[in-house]
């Protein structure tokens, strides 16, 4: 912000949100402009995250309710075929998938090898679907850590220019210092405003990817268990 704009606002008195942003210098414009991107960016990820959560944990449990219901694997595969699986269904279509396609060579050569290639496509499934849960939090993480000191930097930068006005008007009065000032903590609350709701949902995304996480995995262990006593009674 150059003397003479600081001069025009002090006299107009206009501290206006929106008068600060478009009278701000360009690198503190470019500082504000970024980190309301980002911060637009972090709750579409917001939302995005909700619903990919909550969409994961409800199919989880109606995938449960079926798989101890009572009914044998051959049927629940057939019944879970036709539908768009995830989460502990994707596993279970994965590793009866995997069943399907070794029966024929366990019989010739025996069952050895079988199980731990089922668990290996289980170990894979897990990662595709950890990946479709997990994907964007970093951004989140990074906007949490970052978003304060890039805010910081505009607060220096507009308190620079708040300096250099006074140096070129030669007046310390408040109406000229108050524009640049004010520029300069508008950056830092920006900064704070994409920080606190990113830090936060990224905390509670984290722990509940883990739960889902662990919940597959303990899935993954239980289904191996399953498969481990029928080929044992094949034998």
């Amino acid at each position: 912000m150059d003397p003479v704009t600081v001069e025009t606002v002090a006299t107009g008195g206009q501290i206006s949100l929106w008068h600060l942003i478009w009278q701000a210098s360009w690198p503190v414009f470019l500082v504000m402009a970024g980190l309301a991107a980002a911060s637009i960016w972090c709750w579409a990820i917001i939302f995005e995250k909700y619903i990919v959560v909550r969409r994961m944990n409800g199919a989880n449990d109606r995938f449960e309710q079926l798989f101890w219901s009572g009914q044998s694997l051959e049927d629940l595969y057939l019944t879970m075929g036709p539908r768009s699986n995830v989460g502990l269904s994707a596993i279970f279509m994965a590793a009866m998938g995997e069943w399907k396609r070794s029966q024929d060579a366990a019989l010739r050569a025996g069952f050895q090898g079988v199980q731990k290639r089922i668990e290996k496509v289980m170990d894979v499934q897990i990662q595709k679907e950890m990946g479709g849960v997990e994907s964007r939090l970093l951004f989140l993480a990074t906007t949490g850590s970052a978003a304060p000191f890039i805010g910081l930097f505009g607060t220096v930068w507009g308190i620079m220019t708040s300096f250099q006005a006074i140096a070129n008007s030669q007046n310390t009065n408040l109406a000229v210092v108050a524009p640049g000032i004010a520029e300069a903590l508008f950056a830092t609350a920006i900064g704070l405003l994409a920080a606190i709701p990113a830090t936060i949902f990224y905390n509670m995304f984290t722990a509940d990817t883990a739960k889902i996480g662990n919940r597959l995995e303990n899935f993954a262990d239980e289904f191996s268990s399953i498969i481990s006593r029928q080929l044992d009674e094949r034998v």
